[in-house]
C-alpha cells in the first residue's frame, strides 16, 4: 500500500486522544479502516489537514499530538505536503507518526513530524478548520451509508458508540422507530461524482492482468444433474434448521479444492521472485458489492465439511457487501471462482486475478436436452469457463484440470467423503 482514500476523523480537534483510540478512518484499496492512535495527547488539525475524501500518501503527516499549553510547530513541511513514501505496515501508514520515527529537530529548523515530545512551544497556535469540529458528529461509514440509503437526517441520530460514535446499528434503530426525521427529497445530495476508490484499484488490478498475462479461456459443459440432487438432498434436511443449505457455489468451491490438490501447477503463485505452491487449498471466491467486485479467501478449505465453508463464506460475502473485510482477507489465494450464473449467464471469460494463473467461471445451471444411451432426456447443464495464463500453465494441463472439475461436478459423492 501506498497510499489511501482519507475517510473522516473519528476524533474532534482540540480532542484528549489516548493512544489505542480510533483516531480516523483510512480507506485502502478495497476495504475501510478505523486507524488507531499510536500515541497519546492533545489532537491538533492544522486547516490545510486532510478532508474527506482526500489521497494521503503513507508516512504523511496528518495532524500533530501536542501537550496542554503546546502549541503547533512552525517551519518545515505542512502536513498536506507529500511525505516519502515508506514501507510501513498499512495500520500505521497514515497515523501521527510515533515519537521514534521523526528525525532530530533544530532550534533554527523544527519537524513537522514532531509529537508530543518533540513540539517546540515557541510559536502561536494555528487555526483549526479541518472537517470535523468540536461539535460534529462521527458516524461510521456504514452508518453514513445506512442513513443515505434510508433517506434520514444523520445529524438527528444520537450515536452509541465511543465518544457517541454513530454506528450503523444506531441508524437502523432510528428508521424502525421513526425516531429521525427523513431527509426531504428535494435537499438530499448525491454522492460526489468521480470514481471511488475501490474503482481504482479494481481497474488497476484488470489492467496489470491483461497486460502481464497471456490468458487463454477454455469453455465445456457438464452434467450437474447429480450436483442438483445433492443439493435438494441438503435442502430438504435443512429446511426446518438454522444454517441455510449450501449453495450451488459453496458444493463447487469444495469440489474444486479436491481437485486443485492433484494439480499443483494451476494454484501456483507467479510472484516477481518466480513460482510459488502455497501450503494451503486457499480459495478466492468473486462477491458482488455495492462498492464493487471483491474476492475474499476461503483459508484452506481442504479442511473444512460442506457446512463449515458454506457458514464461512456467507460470512464473507456480508462483510464484504458491508465493507468489514480486512486487507488479509482479501490476498493470499492460490485459485479465485466466480459465479455469474445467478444473473443468467452462461459462458464467459473471467480475467485472471493476480498472482494467481487461473480462474473458473461458472454459468447458469440449466435443464437441457441430452443423448444418454440412445436415449434423448433432459439433463441439468452447467457451463464452465477456465481462463489460464498460457506463460505459465500450457493447454494440455489446463484442459486435464478442467476436465477433472467436470468429472467431479458430475459426480460429486465421492469426491466430498472425507
Amino acid at each position: 500500500m501506498e497510499e489511501g482514500t482519507f475517510g473522516e476523523w473519528l476524533k474532534p480537534n482540540g480532542a484528549t486522544v489516548a493512544r489505542g483510540e480510533p483516531l480516523f478512518v483510512l480507506e485502502g484499496e478495497k476495504s475501510a479502516q478505523d486507524i488507531e492512535a499510536v500515541d497519546a495527547g492533545i489532537l491538533r488539525i492544522p486547516p490545510n489537514g486532510p478532508r474527506p475524501g482526500d489521497t494521503v500518501k503513507v508516512g504523511q503527516v496528518l495532524a500533530w499530538f501536542v501537550q496542554p499549553g503546546e502549541e503547533l510547530p512552525t517551519g518545515g513541511p505542512s502536513p498536506a505536503a507529500t511525505a516519502p513514501v515508506s514501507s510501513a505496515p498499512a495500520a500505521a501508514s497514515a497515523a501521527v507518526p510515533p515519537a521514534a520515527a521523526p528525525p532530530p529537530a533544530t532550534a533554527a529548523s523544527p519537524t513537522a513530524f514532531a509529537t508530543a515530545a518533540t513540539v517546540p512551544s515557541h510559536s502561536p497556535p494555528a487555526a483549526v478548520s479541518a472537517g470535523v469540529t468540536a461539535g460534529s458528529q462521527v458516524a461510521s461509514p456504514r452508518a453514513r451509508r445506512a442513513a443515505r440509503d434510508l433517506g434520514l437526517d444523520l445529524g438527528q441520530i444520537p450515536g452509541t458508540g465511543v465518544t457517541g460514535r454513530i454506528r450503523e446499528r444506531d441508524v437502523v434503530a432510528a428508521a424502525q422507530t421513526g425516531s429521525a426525521p427523513k431527509v426531504p427529497a428535494a435537499t438530499r445530495v448525491s454522492a460526489p461524482a468521480g470514481i471511488s476508490s475501490i474503482r481504482k484499484t479494481i481497474a488497476a488490478r484488470m489492467l496489470e492482468s491483461s497486460t502481464q498475462t497471456a490468458p487463454v479461456t477454455l469453455h465445456r459443459r457438464c452434467d450437474a444433474s447429480n450436483l442438483v440432487n445433492l443439493r435438494r438432498q441438503f435442502q430438504s434436511l435443512g429446511a426446518n434448521s438454522a444454517p441455510p443449505p449450501p449453495t450451488y457455489t459453496d458444493l463447487i468451491v469444495k469440489l474444486v479444492a479436491c481437485v486443485l490438490a492433484d494439480f499443483p501447477e494451476i494454484r501456483t503463485q507467479w510472484l516477481p521472485a518466480g513460482p510459488f505452491l502455497p501450503p494451503n487449498l486457499d480459495v478466492a471466491v468473486a462477491v458482488d458489492t455495492p462498492q464493487g467486485l471483491l474476492a475474499p479467501v476461503l483459508r484452506e478449505v481442504q479442511t473444512q465439511t460442506v457446512r463449515q465453508l458454506s457458514a464461512n463464506l456467507r460470512s464473507l460475502a456480508e462483510r464484504a457487501r458491508g465493507g468489514q473485510l480486512s486487507a488479509d482477507e482479501l490476498s493470499g489465494g492460490c485459485f479465485t471462482i466466480t459465479n455469474l450464473g445467478t444473473l443468467g449467464v452462461e459462458h464467459f471469460t473471467p480475467i485472471i486475478n493476480l498472482p494467481q494463473v487461473a480462474i473458473l467461471g461458472l454459468g447458469r445451471i440449466a435443464s437441457e436436452p441430452v443423448a444418454l444411451a440412445g436415449e434423448v432426456r433432459l439433463r441439468e447443464q452447467l457451463p464452465l469457463s477456465l481462463t489460464f495464463d498460457h506463460r505459465i500453465v500450457d493447454g494440455g494441463p489446463a484442459a486435464r484440470f478442467l476436465a477433472a472439475v467436470a468429472q467431479a461436478i458430475e459426480n460429486p459423492g465421492p469426491w466430498l467423503m472425507p
